[in-house]
């Protein structure tokens, strides 16, 4: 096995310290421009690359920040991690990445791997999390920040899950509608899909509509499950005249399979989601949607938590701004 390359070694060839390399390589100011010179030099000869671990034990900082999310398989979550990415690294810090697709005890494993490097801080999509999970986290007392939900102790950066089912409802019932049905994705550890239909059920009470448990469909993200949610509601012995997606994939799954079946989309069926993906608003119909700023989420995710790295001061919880996109697949419920 080839030999790694060690400060010793670099140190040898440029003939100076070990002592003298760190400072180099510290960015101190305190080596003369003629041995940085040779120091470089050896550096780019041996391939010598600096050990992170080990600057993170005398810096106490490893310019790492981990992240945990739900998948990649989906847009809303990709748009955020970008976000999060790009910022990180315009102010010097890499971003180590995992999923866990919806699984807790992967979440688990992941978390604990994370924390077994050395990392700043660590970002977790939910509040919803199994007890070993905030176990470890306690244990660890690493700065974390919660996203896309709002947690009652630990600083969040959030979307308000159950406004967003409200403006679903409430534009539903502007409309006159009042046979509805919701697809969303599985709601156990999922505290985002279980606020939006609690929101949705909620606007739907106010007004005296009842949302009947058979017409709540759970499908896996994605256009497969948003045309198999619709398959079922189809079914039920009274027919929805308008559906609450719980995300923009199901909702686009849906679509495509209310035209495979010759309904009229807004005609005989409304249709509204949730993120506002670019490719809802080219699709005909236009998709009705909730917008969320994700990209947003991820830069600001970033920076609130850099902030919170220099000053030592945990940040306040916020929640991000939402906007409910009237487009071409919600209409009056046919007579």
């Amino acid at each position: 096995m080839a030999h790694r390359p060690r400060i010793s070694d670099v140190a040898a060839l440029a003939g100076v310290s070990p002592a003298t390399v760190s400072r180099a390589l510290s960015g101190s100011g305190l080596v003369r421009s003629d041995t940085l010179e040779r120091i470089e030099q050896a550096i780019l000869q041996l391939g010598y690359v600096p050990d992170g671990s080990a600057r993170a034990l005398a810096s106490g900082r490893a310019n790492v920040v981990g992240a945990i999310i739900p998948t990649l398989d989906n847009a809303i979550f990709a748009r955020a991690a970008q976000g999060l990415q790009t910022t990180l690294a315009m102010s010097g810090y890499q971003l180590l990445i995992a999923t866990h697709e919806y699984r807790p005890a992967a979440e688990h494993m992941l978390v604990k791997a994370l924390l077994g490097h050395a990392i700043d801080g660590l970002i977790l999509v939910g509040a919803d999390h199994p007890s070993p999970v905030w176990e470890l986290l306690a244990a660890r007392q690493v700065p974390l920040l919660i996203t896309w939900a709002m947690h009652p102790t630990q600083p969040s950066l959030a979307f308000d899950n159950k406004r967003i089912g409200r403006l679903a409802a409430e534009h539903l019932l502007g409309l006159g509608h009042r046979q509805m049905g919701v697809i969303s994705g599985f709601l156990n550890h999922n505290d985002r899909a279980r606020g939006r239909l609690e929101g949705f059920r909620d606007a739907l009470s106010d007004s005296g509509v009842e949302l009947s448990a058979d017409c709540i469909i759970e499908q896996p993200f994605g256009f497969e499950g948003g045309r198999a949610g619709l398959d079922q509601l189809l079914r039920k012995d009274v027919l929805p005249t308008a559906i609450f997606c719980g995300n923009d994939v199901l909702s686009v799954g849906c679509l495509l399979e209310a035209k495979a079946r010759g309904l009229d989309v807004p005609r005989q069926l409304s249709v509204v989601g949730c993120d506002n993906l670019p490719i809802t608003a080219q699709i005909e119909p236009a998709l009705t949607t909730i917008a969320l700023p994700t990209y947003e989420l991820g830069q600001q995710a970033a920076h609130t938590l850099l902030r919170w790295l220099d000053t030592g001061v945990a940040p306040e919880s916020v929640y991000l701004p939402i906007e409910l996109i009237v487009r071409g697949t919600t209409a009056l419920p046919p007579e």
